[in-house]
This record gives C-alpha cells, structure tokens and sequence, in this order.
C-alpha cells in the first residue's frame, strides 16, 4: 500500500533549512509555524493508505504493486473518471483550501510521462532520467512541489538581464555527476511539508536564456537548498476554533535559493534547451493535467463555499426572502458550472497515444472565466453574511470567562443556532473569506494559472476558430446580391 500519514512525517524529518522569524527551523514537524499542516498532510496519505479505500485512492502498477491514483496514466474515459473520483475524495478533507496538495505536482509529472516521446526526441538520456524518476516518485509515495516562476524583479528585463545574472537559479557548472544550480526561484507552494520539488520554467524564454532552460527535481534537504518562508498564518492562529482553516491548511510559500546546489544528472530532465522547456509542458500533457487538478479542486473548494453561502442564511433566518435566494441562485449556478467545465473536459478528451487527455480547451475556458468568478463568490458571501463574519468574540478564551460567555449568548443570537455555534461558524466563514489566509486564497485563485492575459492567450490558441469560421462562410455562401427574396 502506500505510505502512513505517520511515514510521512518521518520522511520529511531530514535537515531541510527553512528560515522564518529570523531563525532557522529545526524541525518542520513540531515547528509552530508549520506542526499543524504538516499533521494535515499526514491525514491526507493516512486517508489514502487506508485499505478500506484499496480501490477508491490506489490503482495497480505494471508491477503489480499499488500507487496512489494521483501518479496514474489514465488509458481511457473510464481511467480518467476513476482518478477524478479519487482526487475529489482527498480534496473534500481539506475544502480545496490546499492548493499545492500532493495530487498537484505529481499530475504534473505524470502529464510530462504520458509525453515520453516529446523527451526521447530531444535527448534519450533526459528522456531516461524522466522516466525512471516517474517511477521513483510513484513507488515511493512522494509528495512534490514545484518552483516555475523567476523572482520579479525588473520585469522589463529577462533573466540573463538582471544585473545579477544569477538571480534567477540557472546552471553555474555542469560536470560528469551532474549540474550545479545558483539563484532563486519562486513560490514553492507547500514546500516546507513536501518531500521533493520540481525545478523548471514555464514562463517563455528567448535565445540568450539558454543558463536556466532547465527542469529537474531534487529533495528539500539537499545540500545548498535554503528556503525562505513567508509569514505564517498558522503561526499566528491561536486555536483551531477562531482560525479552523489557518490554523490546519497554510501550506506555506517559500521563496527557493540554490546555493550551488548539485543536481545528478538522473534527475535532469532539460538542460539549456528554451524551447524544449516549453514543449514539456504544451507539448505533453502536463499542463492540461496539473490544470485539470486545480480545477477538479476547485470544483470541491466551491461546494465548500456554496454550504458557506447557504449556511449562512440559514443562521440569519433569511434563506426565504427572494433577494437571498436570487444570491444563492446565482451562486448554484456558478458553482455548477465549474462542476459541468470538469465533466466536459473528460467528456471531450481525447486519446493520446496510450493515453487518455481531457480537453485542453474546455480546461482554459475553464480558468479563463473562474479567475473572474472567484472574487464575485467571495463578494457575493460577504453581502450575505454582513456584519455577522466581522462582530464575533476575539478568542476561545473569552467562552472560559463566564462574564463574558453571559453577554456572549445573549448577543450572538441566531433562529438556527445557539451562540456557540454561531460563533463557531461564522469563525469558519470569515477565515474562508476575510482572514489574511481567506486573503491570500483570494489571490491565488486569481494568478495560479497567469495572470488573465495567460490563460485568455491559452484560450485564443485552442479554440476551434476553423470550425467557427466555417459557419459564417456557408451562411456567407448561401445568398449573394442576387440571391431573389423569399418575397419577391
């Protein structure tokens, strides 16, 4: 089977440096920066390792072992629904509110296997080096993030025109073990609590560039390998019962520096090739994989804040009134839609060779319209819920105080529920919508997949305006100026 929530925990006790504070972290594990989502973590491969759920989480291998359905090459419609299934089931423990959960990356890479051959025509070697690393990650149960965006900086310039060239992590040395990487990369989301991280570039290069055209995974401790941590909002928390997402799913964001880390070469994927770093993501089906897991976690994260919504009317009596259920209405809809933009991108997938790809268009589509929608939905939350999210007790503390928990109840009254369950939810609500971390969600549903003009451009490139075209011309080809009236 694969691994205990508790054999994760082991794995990433290995001497990674982490720095936040001021300090380095000794133990990510029982750091109060990052012990809870790690636990977090350890429930999401304990749900998956439970036998209970062999056929639900797991698939057999050419091997005739088992591995996790998140590092699966589907062959067939049927594949692909049972992968979902399995993905929606990890995502519902956490509300989608881990956006870089193992289920990510490993898409990722599994996309990139399904495109072996795009590899095998650029360098055998490199080809090699994916494969056997596919299987390793696989059999071994890994959880994976990635680093594919440069620091800023100077945005008008490339990489290889910052004033330090080495900014952006690129080759410094290359030798018969392997390369040597120097520089930063960015965000390493849920870094600190995986086991390994994939390195590449999915923003486009130009000649010249030709020192960080690489793609390779390595381990967070390897030697050289310092990360950055953001602000933790577990950290900041204090219970779970005021911060009940916060304080369980900050997955963290790091930023990468490669102090002349040495990457072997059985785990260099690309090596100075521009275009090929391109071509690994849209010529194989990794991008439309680890987008099609975002969106499949989104789907899930959405379900979550329609019983959110709904929730909430019905702690302020109002889910009656027409003007409320119109909200709710809209909300549905919404949330539909994402759902049916999930099914159709399996309905209209296509085969691949061996493998079965959901369709790249419906999936842009897709991002195209929920980066807009998100910010709505949270919107649309808050107009439901008022001052409710906002007026609430400043800490579990004050419930111990029974002066306090007297003006409690009488202030924090609710038709559907009493005050300690009004406060209980509505802590819940506003840590999904207005909290920081409610924050930086927001944020990121808007730029993980690019910024608008990214996915609008995926969108344009994929759309079939051949067939459009056609339309207009055989309406254009049935009349002419004369072309006699129906009337005449």
């Amino acid at each position: 089977m694969t691994k205990s929530g508790q054999e994760h925990l082991a794995s990433i006790r290995d001497g990674r440096s982490i720095y936040i504070d001021g300090g380095r972290v000794e133990d990510v594990t029982t750091h109060r920066a990052f012990r809870n989502v790690a636990q977090s973590v350890g429930g999401l491969f304990d749900f998956a390792n439970d036998p209970a759920r062999r056929d639900l989480m797991t698939f057999e291998t050419e091997t005739g072992g088992r591995a996790n359905r998140i590092w699966q090459l589907p062959a067939s419609y049927d594949d692909l629904v049972e992968r979902r299934r399995a993905l929606e089931a990890w995502t519902a423990i956490h509300g989608g509110f881990l956006g870089r959960a193992p289920d990510h990356v490993a898409s990722c890479i599994a996309g990139m296997r399904m495109g072996l051959p795009v590899f095998e025509g650029y360098d055998p070697a490199r080809a090699a080096a994916l494969e056997n690393y596919y299987r390793h990650a696989r059999d071994n149960d890994l959880y994976l993030t990635y680093v594919i965006i440069n620091p800023q900086a100077d945005r008008s310039k490339n990489a290889a025109e910052q004033a330090d060239p080495f900014l952006t992590a690129g080759v410094v040395d290359r030798d018969a073990e392997g390369i040597t990487i120097r520089g930063a990369k960015m965000l390493a989301t849920g870094g600190v609590v995986a086991n390994e991280v994939f390195v590449t570039t999915i923003q486009p290069m130009q000649p010249g560039e030709e020192r960080y055209a690489v793609s390779f995974a390595i381990p967070m401790n390897s030697k050289g390998l310092k990360m950055l941590s953001r602000k933790s909002y577990e950290a900041q928390a204090g219970s779970i019962f005021d911060n009940p997402l916060a304080s369980r799913y900050d997955e963290n964001d790091a930023v990468l520096f490669f102090d002349d880390v040495k990457v072997p070469w059985d785990r260099v994927f690309i090596d100075g090739s521009v275009e090929m770093c391109q071509k690994q993501f849209h010529a194989t089906p990794a991008h439309v994989y680890q987008n099609y897991q975002a969106m499949i976690r989104l789907k899930v994260k959405l379900q979550f804040l329609m019983g959110i919504a709904h929730r909430t009317t019905q702690t302020n009596g109002i889910t009656q009134f027409p003007q409320v259920r119109e909200i709710l209405g809209q909300l549905a809809a919404e949330a539909a839609m994402v759902d049916a933009f999930v099914n159709a991108m399996e309905a209209k997938g296509t085969q691949v060779g061996p493998y079965f790809v959901p369709d790249r268009h419906m999936l842009y589509s897709a991002q195209v319209l929920t980066q807009q929608m998100y910010p709505k939905i949270l919107n649309s939350l808050r107009e439901l819920a008022g001052g409710g999210m906002i007026m609430l007790p400043s800490s579990i503390a004050d419930f111990a105080n029974p002066e306090i928990a007297a003006m409690i109840e009488k202030t924090q009254q609710s038709p559907a529920a009493n005050a300690h369950d009004r406060v209980k939810f509505y802590k819940l609500a506003w840590d999904a919508v207005g909290s920081e971390f409610g924050s930086r969600h927001h944020q990121y549903e808007m730029f993980y997949a690019g910024a608008t003009f990214v996915t609008k451009g995926h969108s344009f490139r994929t759309y079939d305006w051949g067939k459009a075209g056609g339309i207009v011309q055989h309406m254009l080809d049935s009349y002419d100026i004369d072309t006699k009236s129906a009337a005449a």
